[in-house]
């Protein structure tokens, strides 16, 4: 199962590692992780996805608070036990040999509301935000209309639903 685990962390040297550190020592595989400073500039959110039971989750949580530099940790479980949005970043380029090929990336980036973000003779580079599964689904998508010559993908991001938040 995926889980998706918010960390309100002190934004200094040395914080992050100590959590990754944790992860690694406890032998949990980090899926993706995003770290930027939040509305507090002493402060950063991480942001990580990685996979097991709830055990395994619940075990990696109860870690997370004992660490010096965590303030707050918010877990959200794939399977919507603790209601979360999450959203995830790709951006893919492709070459366009033609002009069918180019109104077939087109098209699609429509349908799915995806931007082309640069267009040059040769190159096509498109932008798409949504959850990580519908990601996948446009990546396969648009591989077929033309090879992908790179991709590169933000990490999961995740936020509680309505009036619940994470602040210092």
């Amino acid at each position: 199962m995926r889980h998706i685990i918010s960390i309100l962390i002190e934004n200094q040297a040395g914080a992050l590692s100590r959590v990754v550190g944790l992860f690694s020592q406890r032998g949990y595989n980090i899926e993706s992780l995003t770290v930027a400073p939040t509305e507090d500039p002493t402060l950063s959110r991480c942001t990580i996805l990685t996979l097991g039971d709830v055990e395994e989750a619940e075990q990696i949580t109860k870690q997370l608070h004992k660490l010096v530099d965590v303030l707050r940790v918010n877990a959200y479980a794939h399977d919507g036990a603790a209601p979360g949005l999450e959203r995830e970043l790709v951006l893919v380029k492709l070459p366009i040999p033609n002009r069918n090929v180019r109104d077939d990336i087109r098209a699609v980036c429509e349908i799915y509301h995806a931007s082309i973000i640069e267009l040059t003779p040769e190159i096509v580079t498109v932008e798409y935000v949504d959850s990580s599964d519908k990601v996948e689904d446009f990546v396969k998508m648009i591989s077929g209309y033309s090879d992908i010559l790179e991709t590169v993908r933000s990490g999961v991001l995740g936020i509680a639903r309505g009036n619940r938040y994470m602040k210092g």
